[in-house]
Parts: C-alpha cells; sequence; structure tokens
C-alpha cells in the first residue's frame, strides 16, 4: 500500500498532503477511491488539481484492464512445460516443471532432494539443450556427479561438453549473496546479457532453507523479513522471464509423529507446486524413494509414485504411478 507522500506525483504538495491526511485519505488508495467532488468540497481544494494527481497515480500503479481471453493467450505463449527425465516424476508434476512457478521438493537430509535437482539440470542441458543456472548453498553439487549423469546420457565426449556448458553453477552460503545472485540474474535477462545461444529456462536452489534457517530465532524480525524478501524475489523472477523455479526445503516435525516441510506456514505460499520425498519405508533398495505430492493447483493432492535415486539419478523407473488411499 502507497502511502501518500510529497513529490510522488506532481502536483501532489505537502500542504494538499497534510489537509488530506486530517481528511483520513492517507494513501493512494484512499485518494482515486474518493469521491472527488465530495473530496474537494470538504477539504477546500481545487477539483481540477484532485482529478489530475489521481489520473497521475492511477497511471503510475494501476494495472492495464484485461480480459480472461488475454490473459489465456498470455499464458499460452509464455508458459512452457519441462519435462524432468523420469515419467513418475513427471506424473505427479502433470507433465513437468511450469515456467512462471515456483516447484519445491522437501525432504530430509540424505532422501534425495539434490540428487534429484542434479538429474533434473542434466535432462534440461541435455535432452532440451537449455540452460540452467544451478545454485548451491550446501556444496552438495560435484562436477564429478555431473559428469557421471552426463556420461548415462551419451558417451560422445563433445555432447558431454556441450551439455555441461549449459549448466552454471553458482555456489552462495547467505541469503544476501543468493539475493545478489538473482537481482544479478533479472539484470542480465532485462538488459539482454546473457550469452546467444540456448536460452534459460530453469533456475534451481539447493537449498532456499540452508540460508534462511540461520538468520530465523529470537524475534525473527530479520530473518522473517529476508525470507518474504527472498519468496517474493523467486515468484517474480519467474513470472517476469517465464522461468522455471526448483526449489528445495528440509523438514520438520508436526506434532508427535507427523512432518511437514520447514519454513513455516508464510513460506507455504510460495511454491505454486510442492512435494514430498521421502525413502521407502520396508524397501530393500536404498534407492528407493517415495514422493508425494503436496500442494499443487493442477493435480489431487493425493498422489504418490516411487522413484529410484541411483548412478544413473532419477532416471531409472520402477513402478507406475497411483494414488494414495
Amino acid at each position: 500500500m502507497v502511502i501518500l507522500r510529497e513529490g510522488l506525483c506532481p502536483g501532489l504538495s505537502g500542504d494538499m498532503i497534510g489537509t488530506l491526511k486530517l481528511n483520513n485519505v492517507r494513501t493512494v488508495v484512499d485518494l482515486v477511491a474518493s469521491d472527488l467532488e465530495e473530496l474537494a468540497r470538504k477539504c477546500s481544494l481545487s477539483y481540477k488539481t484532485l482529478v489530475a494527481v489521481r489520473r497521475v497515480l492511477l497511471a503510475r500503479y494501476s494495472a492495464f484492464p484485461s480480459n480472461g481471453a488475454d490473459l489465456y493467450e498470455e499464458l499460452k505463449s509464455s508458459t512452457a512445460i519441462l519435462p524432468t527425465g523420469n515419467a513418475k516424476l513427471d506424473f505427479i508434476l502433470d507433465s513437468g516443471l511450469y515456467t512462471g512457478e515456483v516447484t519445491e521438493i522437501a525432504g530430509s537430509a540424505g532422501s534425495g532432494k539434490t540428487q534429484i535437482c542434479q538429474s533434473i539440470a542434466v535432462n534440461v542441458a541435455y535432452t532440451l539443450k537449455q540452460k540452467v543456472l544451478y545454485v548451491d548453498t550446501t556444496g552438495g553439487l560435484t562436477a564429478t556427479r555431473l559428469l557421471e549423469l552426463v556420461q548415462s546420457r551419451t558417451q560422445e565426449e563433445a555432447e558431454q561438453i556441450a551439455c555441461l556448458q549449459r549448466i552454471e553453477v553458482v555456489s552462495v552460503f547467505d541469503v544476501y549473496k543468493l539475493l545478489d545472485v538473482l537481482q544479478d540474474l533479472r539484470q542480465n535477462i532485462s538488459q539482454q546479457l546473457l550469452r546467444s545461444g540456448d536460452p534459460l529456462r530453469i533456475v534451481i536452489i539447493d537449498s532456499v532453507c540452508a540460508v534462511i534457517y540461520p538468520l530465523l530465532g529470537g524475534k525473527q524480525t530479520e530473518g522473517m523479513a529476508m525470507m518474504m524478501h527472498l519468496a517474493r524475489d523467486l515468484q517474480t523472477l519467474a513470472h517476469d522471464f517465464s522461468l522455471a523455479v526448483l526449489i528445495t526445503n528440509h523438514i520438520t516435525k508436526d506434532g508427535a509423529t507427523g512432518i511437514r516441510p520447514a519454513l513455516g506456514r508464510s513460506w507455504s505460499f510460495v511454491p505454486s507446486t510442492r512435494i514430498l520425498l521421502k525413502r521407502l519405508e520396508g524397501g530393500n533398495e536404498s534407492e528407493c524413494r517415495v514422493v508425494s505430492l503436496v500442494k499443487s493447483s493442477r493435480q489431487p493432492a493425493n498422489l504418490e509414485v516411487e522413484v529410484q535415486v541411483g548412478c544413473s539419478g532419477i532416471l531409472d523407473e520402477i513402478s507406475a504411478g497411483t494414488e494414495a488411499s
């Protein structure tokens, strides 16, 4: 909400603002929603001046009107679906990762979140031949592991090199550096400074929890503010530049027996789609994982599949998708 202040627009003087505030008109919304004839009479202000000020404020702070057909056409032209490389995971995600949205993978340490992120990065770079920005906040990404995943796709050295060149890796270990990276990315895309060639289609952050948790605790004022700042940056980056944003999150206890994704209720509104990754209970294979859909705007939130996180990432499928009872 924008507070009326001097210099906000031409004609809005300090004396006018003072008079308006005495009549409970304190924000841009208050002013544009007022009956200007009545307001001019109550405040002894020029009706013509009020109309001019409101016109400028509407042009500066209101969205242009649009209809459903326009929004649908914009959605068709800006939204792409990026397959993950695993049919079972794509089934859970309704065909893959959607550009313009934030998707979250939540799971405990060792559940395979990083493996899945690396596998998706390689699939986008190799199969779709599009660029990937991989932000590593835990030190879990290694060049050796990426090479192994690429080698599971092709033995051609030239193709391996080309694939790896499409994956840009940035290591950050605090939220301030992460915000700087996202701001630099926004500026580069806006100014068209990215190298020509394959387009950037996905940003992977493994993990957001690692850089937010150290700031939480106590009164949480700074931590909550930075968390909301990061949330806004991720959502606007995805929307403004038609990027798929994939993030990982830890899990925490919820009551005596339950678990839930970390960072609380405020963060739960950030991802459009959220999946939970767990080891298969009673499974003989250590690579088996259960992927559960926790949140989605397209799928019922009761879907589960089993995937195998092995030497080839999540490329090997072991079971068909099923609905949990």
